[in-house]
């Protein structure tokens, strides 16, 4: 394949492209498996470095395949989450001792790690939403299907959950909102508020980001019957992971 255009023909870079991106989305190509890296498209299609360069950057920056140094490039695609904002809160999921990640995996596997649990002073945003000068923090990553697709960090009033399975880092059955409860404040209505950035640094690297892939973020706040508010949790998903689907009656 010669690199001289062909008039209204898209760039070659372009049609390597498209041709690896139907291999990935027919499935021929899978998940985790090795794109042919730059020599091989050179001698393929008789082109330059940079033109080969050019054509995997392209899936790269749309999210179908990621770099690995010193490795190769490699498909990632991914099943997206369905992640529906009123079922996952439901008291019907966490009242009866479930996990509410359950109701986004469906059945595939999930894990929680890099917890940290700490009592700090209250940053400004919390303060704001508790009321309250010192929270006690739950930071936490969430993998499905061992990819890291979400980072969470919970902020409760420290001396509301003071000595509480909330401070440990296994909350039992349920989660934190059956631990409220337990302790009589259980969350009967939640807000959340939508927005999509570009990831900073660590959250690339502990969400394991393609260069170009933005963050959704969701601020979540949770309030008792009577209007107390006993949490506020920043979520940031990786958008290429996820949908979200909410519900609304007319």
């Amino acid at each position: 394949m010669s690199e001289s255009p062909v008039p209204h023909e898209p760039p070659i870079y372009r049609r390597i492209a498209d041709s690896l991106r139907a291999r990935i989305l027919s499935g021929e190509l899978r998940d985790g498996d090795r794109l042919p890296g730059e020599n091989a498209l050179m001698a393929e299609y008789a082109i330059a470095r940079a033109t080969a360069r050019q054509a995997l950057a392209v899936l790269i920056n749309e999210g179908l395949a990621v770099p690995k140094r010193g490795s190769g490039v490699y498909v990632r695609l991914f099943k997206p989450i369905r992640r529906h904002g009123s079922r996952r809160l439901s008291r019907e999921q966490w009242g009866q001792g479930q996990a509410i990640w359950a109701a986004d995996t469906r059945g595939r596997p999930f894990a929680v790690d890099e917890v940290r649990i700490a009592r700090e002073p209250a940053p400004e945003q919390a303060a704001t939403v508790l009321d309250c000068t010192e929270v006690w923090v739950r930071r936490r990553r969430y993998s499905v299907d061992a990819r890291p697709v979400q980072l969470a960090t919970s902020y409760f009033p420290a001396d509301l959950v003071e000595g509480s399975a909330i401070t440990h880092d296994d909350t039992g059955p349920g989660g934190v909102y059956a631990r409220l409860r337990d302790l009589g404040q259980p969350p009967a209505h939640f807000t959340e508020e939508v927005l999509a950035r570009m990831p900073q640094p660590r959250e690339m690297r502990l969400l394991g980001l393609p260069a170009g892939t933005p963050v959704i973020v969701i601020w979540r706040t949770a309030y008792t019957s009577g209007g107390l508010p006993v949490e506020l949790n920043e979520m940031v998903l990786d958008s290429s992971s996820y949908v979200l689907q909410y519900d609304f009656d007319a």
